[in-house]
């Protein structure tokens, strides 16, 4: 593994998810990947928020682009990464030039170029966003 993979899922994973690329975001996970998130209950109506494996991913991911319940995605950040060992990080922060943006850290642990566990953190604007939907989960 390099810092070449993570910059490339750096890129590649921003790119794809914020045009809706669909196939090519999914393309980025390992089959037995695992995602978490404080969005797949609010999406997928599940009492918790941990997807296991491609498929369940694939779902999550499709169902979010088609309807983003969230109407503060504006997908500014940096490009700016921190990588050591497996360990890709990066953030989309609170402010940016066109205003307030749901503010989310990506956490991916990278393994033979593919992400193997995806951890997606908020912080409290979002959070704010998304609580009465995770009080009826």
């Amino acid at each position: 593994m390099t810092n070449a993979d993570h910059g490339y899922i750096h890129q590649e994973w921003h790119r794809a998810a914020s045009t809706r690329d669909i196939p090519a975001l999914i393309a980025l996970y390992a089959d037995d990947a695992i995602l978490e998130s404080p969005l797949v209950p609010v999406i997928l109506d599940q009492s918790d928020g941990i997807l296991r494996g491609k498929a369940e991913i694939g779902r999550f991911l499709e169902a979010g682009s088609s309807s983003r319940p969230i109407d503060l995605v504006r997908w500014h950040r940096s490009d700016t990464y921190f990588s050591v060992g497996t360990t890709l990080i990066w953030e989309y922060p609170r402010e940016t030039p066109e205003g307030d943006q749901v503010e989310i850290i990506e956490v991916m642990e990278i393994a033979d170029g593919l992400i193997r566990h995806h951890r997606i953190y908020w912080g409290w604007k979002g959070c704010l966003l998304i609580a009465p939907k995770l009080m009826r989960v």
